[in-house]
């Protein structure tokens, strides 16, 4: 049986009670979404119980804020002081300037860029990025939506590709693609969300249980 040291990070998380079970189940990362227009979206309140509660409980577990072309002051207003977040999650157009820009304001929280890949062109505009950020998530490209579509990037941009710094994938991660994943791709980290969700922001606790043992094993 293949041993992993891969990551694994459950998104799109909404109440504090899930927060706490998928915890439980041995995640490394969990991302709460900003984002207005996702069916996910979760108010800045109720993130910030959500992840105090994790801190307190969970504390080596990244908390991970999700956002997506916000203004930079407005991201930089609300992390400066106390946060209750690890890591920003940039899932926009942002740029390395916006990029650079947010590192230099707020080094004490890492940064996350994510990617939407749909050519293996895409894979290239990446590397200028890679001073700037702490870790990168490629995720399928979808003309309605910059996440959740449980669509997969194509696997044969994926295989061979290396970064100077730790990435992610995402985008259709379900149980029947871990093994090729874990053996073909090797990402240091898988980020999950549609794939074990009953209903946009409702995870199937079972489902996640078993792909994360899937990903361990």
């Amino acid at each position: 049986m293949l041993e992993t040291n891969t990551l694994v990070k459950i998104c799109g998380i909404t109440t504090i009670e899930q927060a706490v079970k998928v915890a439980e189940l041995g995640t490394n990362a969990i991302g709460i979404i900003s984002v207005d227009e996702s069916p996910r979206y979760v108010s800045p309140e109720k993130k910030k119980e959500i992840f105090k509660t994790l801190k307190n409980l969970y504390p080596k577990i990244d908390r991970v804020s999700v956002v997506k072309n916000s203004p930079l002051d407005s991201i930089i207003k609300s992390f400066l002081g106390e946060t209750s977040e690890t890591i920003i999650q940039l899932h926009g157009d942002e740029d390395i300037d916006y990029c650079q820009k947010l590192k230099q304001r707020i080094p004490n929280v890492g940064l996350w860029k994510a990617f939407r890949i749909k050519n293996k062109e895409d894979l290239e505009k990446i590397k200028p990025y890679e001073n700037f950020i702490d870790a990168i998530l490629l995720d399928s490209w979808n003309k309605e939506t910059y996440g959740g579509s449980g669509i997969r990037i194509e696997q044969n941009y994926l295989e061979d590709i290396s970064f100077s710094k730790p990435w992610w994938i995402a985008g259709g991660v379900s149980s029947d693609w871990i093994d090729v994943i874990l053996e073909k791709i090797k990402p240091n980290g898988i980020d999950i969300s549609s794939s074990v969700e009953i209903s946009p922001g409702i995870k199937d606790l079972e489902k996640t249980k078993q792909i994360i043992r899937e990903i361990r094993k």
